[in-house]
């Protein structure tokens, strides 16, 4: 079985279908919010694999990210965003972009927040935007791992005299609390309808941008905080092949896309430790989602100033077309 095979039959990847039932629920679903407030960690919870990049450091997730959760009841089809933030570059305006042209397209949307006791500048921007939204909210409460029960009763009372929410649910994604009940209160507001995915796909996105991502999440926890939100990651190569011992293994040449010569020699580190670090963190994650051996060689470029150019922007595959109405 080749890589390409492998991917179908694991469901990482896969094409749409339509499977009518009258008793099937099905919908697109978004999760919309502040930067780092846990959107792809959830996501990722709930799909039960790891699709979307997650860290403790901001603005992570750069596009739209679909993911499908399927059971008994029906079919979700989330779409994870980035983070909704006051835009620096052109990069930055295609990711606001992209979260706000999501609010439009999906049948239902999570409002993640954190349960802190007041509403910052940020949220009240979120808030305000939400109000004219003529769709099903549900406002989910993440990080309840971090406070104790009675704080989170006054941050529900907070936010329902801000907006009349659909419902609120508290959760943790990070341990999983109170998943199930999200999931639950998602289907009820998704109409009936048609499955748009097969029942074993898990994501809408080819592996290459699986694989660049994952590299981008090692050196986002590996780099100095400053660095992060310059870089992207280019796929140069991927190609399966047989070992002599006739085991496959996945040959991965990638890029990782700096904007500054000084960032580079961070990346690179002394005596080449910190890209070893990032490629060696890198292959095990990429070697559990190929489910196979990984060599992976990884270079650092400089491309100055790419996060204001439309050309390395779409090169990156951050095209502002597909975020154009059709």
């Amino acid at each position: 079985m080749n890589l390409d095979e492998m991917l179908a039959a694991s469901g990482i990847t896969g094409n749409g279908a339509t499977v009518n039932n009258e008793n099937l629920k099905s919908g697109f679903v978004t999760f919309i919010g502040r930067p780092n407030v846990g959107k792809s960690t959830l996501m990722n919870n709930i799909i039960g694999q790891k699709i979307a990049i997650t860290s403790n450091k901001p603005q992570t997730t750069r596009n739209r990210i679909q993911t499908v959760y399927t059971d008994e009841r029906g079919q979700i089809v989330f779409v994870d965003t980035p983070g909704i933030h006051k835009a620096k570059n052109k990069l930055g305006e295609y990711m606001v972009n992209a979260a706000e042209r999501t609010i439009k397209d999906v049948d239902l949307i999570c409002y993640l927040v954190e349960p802190k006791a007041f509403i910052g500048e940020a949220e009240s921007k979120i808030l305000e935007r939400l109000k004219n939204v003529k769709k099903p909210i549900i406002l989910v409460i993440n990080k309840i791992d971090m406070v104790k029960k009675e704080e989170i009763l006054p941050v529900i009372d907070m936010y329902r005299k801000e907006l009349d929410f659909d419902e609120i649910v508290p959760v943790s994604a990070r341990n999983g609390n109170n998943v199930e009940d999200l999931k639950e209160a998602i289907f009820d507001y998704l109409p009936y309808g048609p499955m748009y995915y097969d029942a074993d796909t898990v994501t809408d996105q080819p592996m290459r941008q699986i694989i660049a991502e994952l590299i981008r999440e090692k050196a986002l926890y590996c780099l100095e905080d400053e660095i992060p939100h310059g870089i992207a990651v280019e796929i140069n190569m991927l190609k399966e092949r047989q070992t002599t011992n006739k085991k496959p293994i996945t040959d991965i040449d990638a890029t990782i896309i700096c904007e500054r010569d000084s960032h580079k020699g961070i990346i690179i580190g002394k005596g080449g430790n910190m890209l070893k670090r990032i490629g060696t963190d890198a292959r095990f994650e990429i070697e559990k989602q190929l489910e196979m051996k990984v060599n992976l060689k990884l270079w650092v470029k400089v491309k100055k100033e790419w996060r204001d150019s439309d050309i390395l922007m779409k090169n990156f595959g951050y095209d502002k077309k597909d975020l154009a109405d059709n």
